[in-house]
């Protein structure tokens, strides 16, 4: 008898600046470049707030951040293993609203570690970029700038968004 895999918890912050610029980051894997929110796997013992800040500080250099309420989850299902050898059917995020200040993003890890984490560049997005984005990278989630608009203009939502998605 075979067990499922289990999906990864994780969370990601939606940083978002005084005008109301998104700051992503971006993976890169063999099967191509995603520009996502800061983020990742919550570690045994953390609760999502803690390992919010351990993520943006890591990823950002965002310390000290005020979290917000939760905006949407997401679970994406796609196979990971883990830099301590387990293996994921997916993960299963939070997204966290995270207002702030526009700043330079000046990561905790070394260059070496974030390549070891596949993220290879920071951006701060207008939300009319992304949705007017014609490259070879990809968003996650692909609805992220419907998203990002109805957040910004109707505020956080009563009951976070969910979204689902296979790859």
């Amino acid at each position: 008898m075979t067990r499922a895999l289990p999906l990864r918890p994780a969370v990601r912050g939606l940083v978002i600046d005084e005008d109301n610029h998104v700051l992503m980051v971006r993976l890169v894997f063999d099967n191509g470049a995603f520009w996502v929110l800061p983020g990742g796997g919550i570690d045994l013992g953390e609760d999502h707030i803690t390992a919010l800040h351990r993520e943006l500080a890591e990823e950002t250099g965002l310390v000290g951040a005020s979290i917000g309420a939760p905006v949407w989850e997401r679970t994406h299902f796609f196979t990971l293993v883990d830099s301590g050898g387990t293996e994921w059917a997916g993960q299963t995020e939070t997204v966290y609203l995270v207002r702030t200040h526009r700043f330079e993003p000046a990561p905790h890890f070394s260059a070496e570690q974030l390549l070891a984490e596949n993220l290879h560049e920071h951006k701060w997005w207008t939300i009319d970029e992304i949705a007017s984005y014609v490259g070879s990278d990809h968003f996650a989630p692909p609805s992220i700038a419907e998203h990002l608009h109805h957040i910004v203009q109707h505020g956080v939502p009563t009951t976070p968004f969910v979204i689902s998605q296979t790859s």
